[in-house]
């Protein structure tokens, strides 16, 4: 039986230190037009999005690449709709606004995963079912967000409704029935990540490592960057970090900082393989916070719950050991015939949630030459290529008409 271990996210150990890149720390002065603070998924997508549009890009990450508390621990997700439901959306923005921003989320996400595919980046992504189910009695909120869809004309094709009886014979999962739409794309974050950063050195990013900005600083022709071995002067920069750093605090009050924690199972044994359904689809309970599943390669489980406000650094690894112990409880709950079935590694990540659930992309008043890709939530990765494009467009100064949907303009 393999050792627990706590902290150390499956995907990160799938690849050998001696195989992962080793970018420069940031030393001297760099002059660039756009320079990225971030190198998670996020920034790595905007670096390779910049580029290949022969924007001159630096991106400057404070750890290593992927491996902060985004890419390399999230579950590597491409979903092809915005986390909360269609109705949710349609309520404060209306209908036009939530089919836009239905769009918008699915075709990045379809557009993301052609283009990993295109770039040939190895990151095991593949297509599957996504089943949305309720085990609480609550099939009348599901039903009701289906018809919702379907009169919008923004469902995916093959999107059903699953009876009872069908929701055991797909998952082998006990409930009232569930909503089910097809294309969701599943993958290795960290890999993907690798790959797209090397895509962007190959159109010439320029990218480093270990290099944490410890001042920004806006211009009026231009914005300083400053880190512990160097500084970068740009004609704009992007934060992709997630969560707004210490210099632009003033932006946290629209962002809610959460960790949520994920487990995953050794491989399970071809009796409870049995016992489990068809292993084909990424689940998400009706409970909030939701309870995300899906499989790793070798018939492993993948969990994820337990959202809560973030933990501070020295509270984290007994948090971690306490919420490891309660997802593999919960996990058993949706599937009893794995009940002793050990862990082999739990890990935390953090995300940001914004008031309405929607991400913020592009420009704010208050800091000129700064634009955002913040508040990304449970949305999935797909969001990282929408923001690419947002900001894109921000820069060149063409915004497409549904820009102004994920700015910091909107009101609720």
């Amino acid at each position: 039986m393999a050792k627990l271990e706590y902290g150390a996210p499956f995907w990160l150990e799938r690849v050998p230190a001696g195989r992962r890149p080793d970018h420069p720390r940031l030393r001297g002065h760099l002059e660039a037009e756009v320079a990225i603070v971030g190198g998670g998924l996020t920034g790595c997508t905007i670096a390779w999005t910049f580029a290949a549009a022969n924007v001159d890009v630096v991106l400057l990450e404070g750890h290593r690449l992927g491996q902060g508390m985004g890419a390399a621990r999230s579950l590597g997700l491409l979903r092809q709709e915005p986390d909360a439901g269609f109705q949710d959306i349609a309520a404060p923005y209306g209908l036009r606004a939530a089919r836009r921003i239905w769009q918008d989320v699915r075709r990045a996400s379809l557009d993301f995963a052609a283009a990993l595919r295109r770039l040939r980046v190895r990151c095991d992504l593949e297509t599957s079912d996504a089943i949305w189910f309720t085990r609480s009695g609550d099939e009348k909120r599901l039903r009701k967000e289906l018809k919702a869809r379907r009169d919008a004309g923004v469902t995916q094709d093959g999107s059903s409704w699953l009876t009872a009886a069908q929701l055991r014979r797909e998952t082998a999962i006990a409930g009232g029935g569930g909503l089910k739409t097809r294309g969701v794309a599943q993958m290795d974050p960290y890999r993907a990540c690798l790959g797209l950063a090397a895509a962007a050195t190959t159109r010439g990013a320029e990218i480093y490592e270990r290099s944490p900005v410890t001042r920004i600083r806006v211009r009026r022709r231009g914005v300083d960057l400053t880190t512990a071995g160097g500084t970068i002067h740009a004609d704009r920069v992007v934060i992709a970090t997630g969560h707004p750093p210490d210099d632009l605090r003033s932006l946290r009050r629209h962002f809610t900082r959460l960790h949520t924690y994920i487990v995953q199972t050794e491989t399970l044994p071809a009796a409870m393989r049995r016992a489990v359904g068809r292993r084909a689809a990424v689940l998400r309970d009706a409970e909030q916070p939701p309870r995300f599943l899906r499989w790793a390669r070798g018939d492993r489980i993948m969990f994820a719950a337990g959202d809560q406000p973030a933990v501070a650094d020295r509270s984290r690894p007994k948090v971690l050991v306490q919420r490891t112990g309660q997802l593999m409880y919960e996990l058993s709950t949706h599937y009893p015939a794995v009940s002793g079935i050990p862990a082999v590694s739990g890990w935390d990540a953090a995300f940001s949630q914004t008031r309405d659930g929607l991400p913020y992309f592009g420009p704010h008043r208050n800091f000129p030459r700064l634009l955002f890709a913040l508040g990304h939530g449970r949305h999935g990765a797909g969001l990282c290529y929408l923001a690419a494009r947002v900001l894109l467009r921000a820069h060149q100064e063409s915004p497409d008409h549904g820009d102004e949907l994920f700015a910091f303009t909107r009101t609720v």
